[in-house]
């Protein structure tokens, strides 16, 4: 990965485990939330065909994200934002595309 890419994911992250406004599965859904959150940081988040979302990074691919209730079977397609609803945290788990 390279070191852009590797700044990029630890901007989302810091974002979606200090998000700016708390999530709460009662209001919004995990996806709506998290694209809320990275629009709200300036990423520009876009339509995905085969994920959730993507942003659109400057001079580099799309980065494509899918959103789950559960880590169990995250397969590697896209990068995944998790919620934990029992610790009621996000956490993300970024592609591997090794």
């Amino acid at each position: 990965m390279s070191v852009k890419l590797t700044q990029i994911f630890k901007v989302i992250e810091d974002t979606i485990t200090k998000p700016p406004i708390p999530h709460e599965p009662y209001k919004q859904s995990l996806k709506a939330w998290a694209m809320y959150c990275l629009r709200d940081k300036g990423f520009k988040v876009v339509y995905a065909q085969n994920a959730d979302f993507a942003i659109e990074t400057k001079g580099q691919e799309k980065l494509y994200f899918k959103v789950s209730n559960s880590a169990d079977d995250l397969d590697n397609s896209a990068s995944w934002i998790v919620w934990d609803s029992t610790t009621k945290t996000a956490s993300l788990i970024p592609q591997n595309k090794d």
